[in-house]
Parts: structure tokens; C-alpha cells; sequence
């Protein structure tokens, strides 16, 4: 969304090394996502975080990690922005692209990647809830699993 942004108001086409900068975008941000989603999973079970408490010590502790690795990119494809001479005709949308996805994808990927986290684990919730209920539905019907399996002696028998 940054990228095409930056390179409609900068006047460029999309073209193949348009395309290259997205590629290398949607890589950076993957890698930033991962970060905060895997130290969050990690706090979540061994040090039994809630998840809202955990994605934000993630959002706050993988934080300069990231913005380290979004500037050290950022600054890396300035020079292809802004520099002119043979060839630059092809290396600008390159630069702009990757400027102008960079510094929008940023922000998006930090309250983003928090937001669709905690609406994963709801939905997670949600899952086990329902099928806790179903397989106890299901035990509530059946008060004598003996009998059931010597009626369907192909049945899984159950698990203790």
C-alpha cells in the first residue's frame, strides 16, 4: 500500500524492479510480525503471560530490533531515491518503492501484528470452547462408553 502510494505521488510506474522493492518488502515485514508473534507465543507458555500482556512486552521489547532493521533499509535505499547519473532511471521506483513501503508498513506492521494476534486467540478461545462442550455433549449422552464400544466394536476406543 506504501509502496504504490510512493510511487503514485512520485510520478513512477509499476514495473519489474517496482516489483523487486515489493518482494523485499512483504520479506522485512514478515520478519517483524515473526518477531513480535514468536517472543509473545514464548512469554505466553513459559513465563504464562496473558496474551494481551504478552504481545505487548513483545511490542515493547522487539521494538528497537525492528526499527533497526526498518532504518538500516530505509537509509540503504535513499541513495537509489535520491541519486541521479547513469542508470538511476532504473534504480529510482526501486528506492521509492522501498522508502515509501518501509516507512508505511512500519507503522501498520506495529498495531497491526498486536490486534490480529489477540483476535487469533479469541477465535482460538472460542474453538476450544466449543468443541470442550461438544466432546462433554457427547459424554453427556453416553453414560456407559463399555456398552457403546461392544455395540460398534469398530469405534476408536477413548482416551483416559
Amino acid at each position: 500500500m506504501g509502496a504504490l502510494l510512493a510511487l503514485m505521488v512520485s510520478g513512477n510506474d509499476l514495473g519489474i524492479i517496482s516489483i523487486i522493492g515489493i518482494i523485499l518488502l512483504i520479506g522485512i515485514v514478515k520478519k517483524n510480525a515473526i518477531m513480535m508473534i514468536d517472543f509473545a507465543l514464548d512469554a505466553e507458555r513459559n513465563e504464562g503471560m496473558a496474551p494481551r500482556e504478552a504481545i505487548y512486552q513483545a511490542c515493547l521489547l522487539r521494538f528497537r530490533p525492528i526499527l533497526m532493521t526498518t532504518m538500516a533499509a530505509l537509509l540503504g535505499a535513499l541513495p537509489l531515491m535520491l541519486g541521479g547519473g547513469v542508470g538511476s532511471e532504473l534504480r529510482h521506483p526501486l528506492g521509492v518503492t522501498i522508502v515509501g513501503g518501509l516507512i508505511v508498513s512500519q507503522v501498520l506492521t506495529l498495531f497491526t501484528t498486536p490486534v490480529i494476534y489477540l483476535a487469533f486467540d479469541r477465535l482460538a478461545q472460542r474453538f476450544n470452547k466449543s468443541s470442550d462442550s461438544d466432546q462433554n455433549t457427547a459424554n453427556a449422552h453416553d453414560p456407559d462408553p463399555q456398552a457403546s464400544r461392544e455395540r460398534n466394536p469398530n469405534a476408536a476406543p477413548e482416551s483416559t
